[in-house]
């Protein structure tokens, strides 16, 4: 796949390197050999090994095995190759993996030091940092974004045959979508019917909500007297696993508070099963079926290392998603912001046009174009603007959820909806380092229980995630602490992947645990001991939990702090059911198109978990689709 990098202006600085005394060799000209440093990452050691021929850097190593895999990995991979370019340990981090980035500038500079040599000789500019050309381009599909969204719909439009360009304004693909930990929603699977069903108190709550709740919406009615015939005629002759479309609209339309666009949400829960299929003939096999909060039922698919273990679903499906772009011979275009959609004459879509970092100009000429540019939620002005209570609240997202996306396509006529409902998510933690850190859904799906300072539960950990916050801003110092056990360690990779990043405190005993917790110990005991007495009976009397997984009664005990933090922007660019962007008069712009979290109406005012997964396989699917249609008109 071809590549092309746009980088900041700069001129390269000479070197001019004085010959050291080292284990190495060293000769008139300077010094020769292999030189190592180490610095810790953001989930263990990250080593660099520089290879010096006459104080030259010849070749630069980066290793980091407990970096996260699509988000650590990626500076491992490309800050090397910069480096020898250079002749310089001075090059830019990558935004969405400062911690490892830094990591690497360190290891490299004890790495120089370790031959004897002074770093600040190495501080130069890559001479790969010289200013870049103006670049014009022509193809039938542009894509704007190479996250989830945008290579779904890249891959998608490239399968119909057309030529397809994507534009990313970062320097590595990805956006949120990489940074997902949990699982995609997905309803009437070959996967769910190889659990057993035992999800029964969870149907008749949601049922039960529906008719206290919302007997006024027209929709959430309608669709809970459909789940409610189903239902009946399940308990009456039990077979497989229960789930249904309809019961997965309405548990998305009862989470989004009703305000969901009803027919968006219908499409995206037709073809979710649809949308585990078609990752599967990619590669990415979603297999792993467990509850998440919001669901009535197990619904949330997640894939499985070689143990069977579960993993995060964005790390592994990214990569994935890059390498058949490439299988494809989809272009991307890194580290260029487009900020402008070219219309013609008539107000149709004809491409976009943007900047490289250097500053030079980025044309892409095209027959059809696709938003994919994610959210605002990493842009905390645009954040405070729409919802001013929001300020100073930490944010999970990636660095280009900037809303951009929203901008350029509201100056040439489109739509929007719902930009004030933005979400926070109940579990984040901040880590010594005070970067957050998304801790997955699942968990709590899987067992793990919500205590607070005083030791003690306070909310059904399996609500919806606006409830959760709220709960936890309510209860002392506005955090909380997540409780696992050794037997939920034992199965996750995400979890054992917290505790390697020191995330997590630890204890032998229930006690022991309270103590490094710094709460009271009878209190927590008793939490404990309650909570696994609701386990086996099924029942959780307090806060009327409904989803049970094993008992936490497997030593040692884990403990990882939690806050809520801005997530995901609910609203964005008016669309329809076929992914085209709309005017504030609901009618078309013909060739745009858009996928993703830059979209509003899907979600309502609070996402599911596991819906964002969803929404960016369905919708991105759709938008490749409908472009590559368009273009071929």
């Amino acid at each position: 796949m071809k590549k092309v990098f746009a980088f900041t202006a700069a001129a390269a600085m000479a070197l001019s390197l004085v010959g050291c005394s080292s284990s190495s060799s060293t000769s008139s000209t300077g010094v020769s050999g292999t030189f190592t440093g180490t610095a810790q990452g953001n989930g263990g050691d990250v080593t660099v090994t520089i290879t010096l021929k006459d104080s030259k850097i010849t070749d630069v190593k980066a290793e980091g095995k407990d970096e996260t895999a699509g988000i650590g990995t990626k500076p491992l991979e490309q800050m090397p190759a910069e480096m020898v370019d250079g002749n310089t340990i001075n090059v830019d981090t990558v935004a969405s993996a400062t911690i490892t980035s830094k990591a690497i500038l360190e290891a490299a500079k004890a790495a120089i030091e370790a031959a004897g040599l002074n770093p600040d000789d190495y501080a130069g500019t890559s001479t790969s940092a010289s200013a870049a050309e103006d670049l014009t381009e022509d193809c039938d599909v542009v894509v704007v974004g190479a996250g989830g969204a945008g290579m779904t719909a890249a891959i998608t439009a490239a399968d119909a045959g057309r030529k397809v360009i994507i534009v990313e304004s970062q320097s590595v693909s990805g956006g949120n979508s990489v940074r997902a930990t949990g699982g995609m929603n997905a309803a009437k699977t070959s996967y769910q019917d190889e659990n057993t069903f035992d999800e029964s108190a969870g149907v008749e709550k949601t049922l039960a909500s529906a008719a206290d709740k919302y007997a006024d919406n027209e929709t959430i009615t309608a669709l809970a007297a459909t789940v409610q015939k189903q239902w009946d005629e399940y308990q009456a002759a039990p077979t497989g696993y229960f789930d249904s479309v309809e019961l997965f609209e309405l548990d998305t339309m009862i989470g989004g508070k009703g305000i969901n666009n009803p027919e968006l949400v219908k499409t995206l829960c037709e073809n979710s099963s649809a949308g585990i299929d078609w990752l599967a003939s990619i590669g990415a096999d979603l297999t792993s079926v467990g509850a998440f909060g919001g669901a009535s039922v197990k619904r949330i698919h997640r894939p499985v290392d070689a143990d069977g273990k579960t993993i995060a679903v964005g790390s592994y499906i990214v990569p994935i998603l890059e390498s058949t772009c490439e299988d494809r011979g989809i272009e991307i275009i890194y580290s260029t912001t487009a900020d402008k959609i070219l219309t013609d004459s008539e107000g149709n879509a004809v491409g976009i046009e943007g900047k490289g970092d250097a500053g030079n100009t980025v044309t892409i000429n095209a027959k059809s174009v696709v938003l994919a540019t994610g959210g605002f939620g990493a842009n905390l002005d645009m954040v405070v603007e729409y919802k001013p209570e929001l300020e100073g609240f930490v944010t999970t997202n990636a660095a280009g959820a900037q809303g951009q996306g929203i901008t350029m396509a509201t100056e040439v006529g489109a739509g929007t909806v719902d930009m004030d409902q933005i979400q926070i998510h109940p579990t984040v933690h901040v880590d010594d380092n005070g970067a957050a850190n998304l801790i997955t859904e699942g968990l709590r799906g899987d067992g793990a229980i919500l205590v607070n300072k005083e030791g003690k539960r306070f909310i059904d950990e399996v609500g919806t995630r606006d409830v959760v916050s709220a709960a936890e801003n309510s209860q002392t110092d506005g955090m909380a602490w997540l409780i696992v056990d050794q037997k939920m360690v034992d199965a996750s990779a995400v979890i054992q992947g917290y505790i390697k990043k020191g995330f997590t405190v630890t204890g032998n005993t229930v006690e022991e645990l309270a103590a490094a917790m710094d709460v009271d110990s009878a209190a927590l005991v008793e939490t404990m001991s309650t909570w696994n007495a609701d386990v086996a009976a099924e029942s959780d009397p307090e806060f009327n939990r409904t989803s049970f997984a094993d008992p936490l009664d497997t030593a040692p005990y884990y403990a990882i702090t939690v806050q809520p933090g801005i997530h995901h922007t609910m609203g964005g660019v008016t669309i329809d059911t076929s992914a085209e962007v709309l005017k504030e008069d609901s009618s078309v712009i013909n060739g745009l198109f858009a996928a993703g979290e830059v979209t509003g109406g899907v979600h309502g005012a609070n996402r599911l978990g596991g819906n964002a997964v969803a929404d960016f396989i369905v919708y991105g699917r759709i938008a490749g689709q409908s472009a590559a249609d368009y273009a071929a008109k």
